[in-house]
């Protein structure tokens, strides 16, 4: 079309003396023109095809080499495993894997994975491994979170959260903004907490959420240090108040908020929670929306947060490790077979 239309403005710029070119003439070189064109977009169109189909296996090729830690936004509602699952699809997907032509190379292989859970009806920070990065999770499990947690008062629910049955109310009206306040301190610190019955912990190699929700009988876990490096009140607008939480590795934000629903001598359970960082990984700067989980979006992000990480903690060469599945979500994609791990060992 390109070539018809120079066609046109061509003719319309002869001069005026210039003989008048015959319609069928005319006809004639406008069909040449166009069919030219037509053919010139079909020789594009094939290159561009032919590009495309080598695109693929470059595609394949970076995203096996993809290698370090970054963080994506988990939003509520799915699990971190089943959201570990649609980030890995989508990467999969783009790279057109598994294909005919890769699936020969039996020994490549994508491993994934994250470095601790949040719960299905939580939001926010959720750092993932990649390649030998998942080697560097286990870090993460232990290190810092920061979360901003909404409690409500004088309800108390099985599963210390709002997707849980209430199994307890208790008046609230006389508690006031300087008794939580007053009470804080004494979740500050060095403290010892029991874990929630639905959490990821095991007995006998089985979740305790998992023997919860079939009605079996479940004891409670012991006790266990954590730590909490700051704790503020943020809102109090009976009945809710809303936390600021920077803790350390295996504390749990809903036992917190049970916890001091009981020392207020009422109950409490959790409403709405967001884990706002991770280590050195930020909600608002590090943690990648859906809309960017693409090969070349992940690539820039791992360049940029391997300067987040500590020197010792930066990845050098070694044998291909399996990940620990006592502290690990990982996936390990053949490209003739999936297969998932979904054990998790900490829930936040």
């Amino acid at each position: 079309m390109a070539a018809a239309e120079a066609a046109v403005v061509s003719s319309s710029s002869l001069k005026p003396d210039t003989a008048p070119v015959p319609e069928s003439a005319g006809m004639a070189a406008a069909t040449a023109a166009t069919s030219s064109a037509m053919a010139a977009a079909a020789a594009v169109a094939a290159r561009t095809g032919s590009e495309a189909r080598v695109s693929k296996p470059a595609l394949a090729t970076k995203l096996l080499s993809l290698s370090g830690v970054f963080a994506v936004h988990k939003p509520k509602g799915p699990t971190s495993a089943e959201l570990l699952n649609r980030l890995k699809e989508k990467l999969l997907a783009e790279a057109g894997m598994p294909s005919p032509e890769w699936t020969k190379r039996k020994k490549q292989t994508l491993k994934i994975g994250h470095g601790g859970t949040l719960d299905s009806a939580a939001r926010g920070v959720l750092v993932v491994g990649i390649g030998r990065g998942t080697k560097l999770l286990t870090s993460m499990l232990s290190g810092s979170k920061r979360y901003i947690a909404t409690g409500e008062l004088g309800k108390a629910t099985d599963t210390l959260d709002s997707t849980g049955k209430v199994t307890e109310e208790k008046p609230y009206d006389k508690i006031t903004q300087e008794d939580i306040e007053g009470i804080l301190q004494k979740f500050t610190g060095n403290i010892m907490q029991v874990p929630p019955l639905y959490s990821a912990l095991k007995k006998d190699g089985q979740r305790l959420s998992t023997l919860m929700k079939r009605g079996e009988v479940v004891e409670a876990k012991p006790a266990r240090p954590v730590t909490v490096y700051s704790l503020s009140l943020q809102k109090f607008q009976p009945p809710f108040f809303t936390l600021d939480v920077e803790c350390g590795g295996g504390f749990y934000i809903r036992s917190l908020v049970s916890d001091i629903g009981k020392e207020l001598s009422s109950c409490a359970n959790v409403l709405e929670l967001t884990r706002t960082k991770q280590g050195p990984f930020t909600l608002e700067e590090h943690a990648l929306p859906e809309d960017k989980w693409t090969i070349d979006d992940i690539a820039q992000s791992l360049e940029q947060c391997s300067s987040l990480l500590p020197a010792e903690m930066a990845l050098k060469k070694s044998k291909p490790e399996e990940c620990n599945e006592q502290v690990l979500s990982c996936e390990y994609i053949t490209l003739n077979e999936i297969k998932g791990e979904d054990d998790v060992i900490k829930t936040f």
